[in-house]
């Protein structure tokens, strides 16, 4: 049923994230449901200042953000292998932040060739509270076909943990890599960012898996960053509106890849594809809602 397309630290422990005390409204605090944000792909590259940066351009842009998820790597910050100081203090930043911003769900890293010290700074974020693990092939300079990769995120999984792993499909084969690591891990809850960008096509993979016996643990979602601009509009949108309802539109989430793309040109973009309302307002809210554990009153 197409639409018209114009149309902290240690309170975060062993709980579901809560956003009921202090949702981020910056201009109505009763917002519906309809119109809750959440933002699954933020940058934080300096600090407390990026912060406020980015709720001084949502707000700017008139956009109520009901919740992000922030990381402080990216861009000049990368967490890359034999620095597990460097990281540390990195995860420990962006912890520190989200407990003085309520509403911001800490993303945290690690190197998966530091092998053991990988596997100890995962344990210990995880009992800070951490739910989000973020890592990345290309910037931190690993194949995500190693069997360190997977070892680690099989410890997320077991901490509960969701893994965001970049899926830019920068070099070919990235995307079948992502999909085998996730039939390996069917304990571990995946987040795809990019969704593939132009090799989008390749997700349409799922519709297949889920009728394979004992194959697929449906355990794959995406972001949909970056991919919903550059599709929205264009002549790939019928097959990119196509393949969200062939992988599950339940499965989609908003993130906008700040600071290089804002929140409210994503937002724009998921407006123009040519889906539901009610699509449209499980991609902005519900489903990292039921992913995350959300709760609003």
């Amino acid at each position: 049923m197409p639409s018209s397309k114009s149309a902290h630290r240690q309170s975060l422990r062993h709980a579901p994230i809560s956003l009921a005390f202090c949702c981020l409204a910056l201009f109505a605090s009763g917002a519906a449901a309809q119109d809750r944000v959440f933002d699954v792909h933020v940058h934080l590259r300096q600090g407390e200042q990026s912060v406020a940066e980015y709720l001084a351009n949502v707000e700017a842009a008139g956009v109520e953000v009901t919740g992000f998820a922030g990381m402080w790597f990216g861009g000049p910050n990368q967490a890359r292998q034999g620095a597990p100081a460097l990281i540390r203090s990195g995860n420990d930043q962006v912890l520190a932040l989200a407990e003085a911003h309520p509403g911001f769900v800490p993303v945290v890293t690690v190197h998966p060739y530091d092998g053991r010290n990988a596997l100890r700074e995962l344990d210990r974020v995880a009992g800070l509270g951490a739910k989000v693990l973020k890592i990345h092939p290309h910037t931190q300079g690993f194949d995500a076909a190693d069997p360190r990769v997977l070892t680690l995120v099989q410890r997320a999984g077991a901490l509960n943990m969701i893994v965001l792993l970049d899926n830019a499909n920068i070099l070919p084969g990235d995307s079948e890599k992502l999909f085998n690591l996730a039939l390996a891990a069917p304990d571990t809850q995946f987040i795809f960012a990019h969704m593939g960008a132009l090799n989008f096509r390749f997700w349409n993979i799922l519709s297949l898996a889920r009728t394979a016996e004992n194959v697929f643990a449906e355990n794959i979602f995406f972001d949909i960053s970056g991919i919903a601009v550059l599709t929205a509009d264009s002549p790939l949108e019928p097959e990119f509106v196509w393949t969200l309802r062939n992988v599950g539109v339940s499965r989609i989430l908003l993130g906008s890849d700040y600071p290089q793309i804002d929140l409210a040109a994503t937002l724009q973009a998921l407006d123009r594809l040519d889906l539901t309302d009610e699509e449209k307002t499980q991609i902005r809210y519900g489903n990292a809602e039921r992913l995350f554990g959300l709760q609003a009153e």
